[in-house]
């Protein structure tokens, strides 16, 4: 089962290549869509496109700096005479000398310098193009292993957020009736002694009448303050971040919309809250989500 994958990440490696030493490191952070920046050093820049498209094959969000450079081989190892320049030379030299006896010698660098003379095996494109892509694949399966392994870590954190969400809205269902119930008895003595003898001298109406109306006022009240239908959906979404969580991959759109709705179900119970029990536990519920959306930016 894929597990969510972090951002965030780096590796590098160096490597042999036909030109010499090549090193390839990758760091990447979190971003809403994949922003690749490649450095490149100039012998190999013909093969950017095929590592831009490596990459992107790889890595679908994120900040991503890709640096590769070079450190070129000594030429003197891989360069060679022309021995057939170097023989034509030697023989003009000759002719040269049979015409003007008095002429010096060509020396070593004046030889070196010819056009010809230093010859260079053509490089190995293949060769090149093989070693930068084998290196730049290992250099992404550890990228990835190191954003799995923090992707892994976020998992757990979200998880134990999930927790909290859950206990909360647990201890919610279990006390609502007590603070409904009491919300209610403390509305309706308030109305009752303010409302009660003026409306009853003033409508002609029994005092028991009067009491009725204030309860069947207070029931309606209760029924527009009431709160478990905002449970009943928060306890829901939890459970999708969770099944999200679980399903691993790219979850990191869909958990941030999950977030929203999260919030969206806390702010309403804050609204909604009668007691001060209710507006405190809106406020750990938006905390729990705050910190939930937090980590969620670092995943993929």
């Amino acid at each position: 089962m894929p597990l969510p994958v972090s951002m965030t990440g780096f590796a590098g490696t160096t490597v042999a290549t036909p030109i010499g030493q090549a090193t390839i490191e990758i760091r990447a952070v979190n971003s809403r869509f994949l922003d690749l920046t490649l450095k490149i050093a100039d012998d190999l820049r013909n093969f950017e496109p095929q590592i831009r498209e490596r990459i992107g094959a790889r890595l679908a969000r994120g900040k991503v700096e890709c640096r590769l450079s070079v450190q070129r081989a000594a030429s003197a190892e891989s360069t060679r005479l022309n021995q057939a320049a170097v023989a034509g030379l030697r023989r003009l030299g000759d002719e040269v000398r049979q015409a003007l006896p008095q002429a010096a010698p060509l020396s070593v660098a004046a030889v070196l310098g010819w056009p010809g003379v230093l010859e260079t095996p053509p490089l190995d494109a293949d060769g090149l193009r093989a070693s930068l892509l084998a290196a730049l694949d290992d250099v992404l399966d550890r990228l990835q292993d190191s954003r799995a392994r923090e992707g892994a870590s976020i998992a757990d954190a979200l998880r134990g957020r999930c927790d909290g969400i859950e206990a909360i809205v647990e201890q919610l269902r279990r006390r609502l009736p007590e603070l409904r119930a009491a919300v209610e008895r403390k509305l309706a003595e308030r109305l009752e002694q303010a409302l009660g003898a003026p409306l009853a001298a003033a409508a002609a109406l029994t005092r028991e009448e009067v009491s009725e109306r204030i309860r069947q006022e207070v029931t309606l009240y209760g029924l527009r303050a009431d709160v478990d239908e905002e449970l009943s959906r928060l306890a829901t979404h939890v459970a999708e971040v969770r099944r999200v969580i679980d399903a691993g991959g790219a979850v990191g759109r869909r958990l941030d919309f999950l977030m929203q709705e999260l919030n969206r179900e806390a702010n309403t119970l804050g609204s909604k809250a009668t007691a001060i029990d209710l507006a405190q536990s809106a406020i750990e519920l938006k905390l729990l989500i705050e910190q939930m959306r937090e980590q969620i930016q670092n995943l993929e």
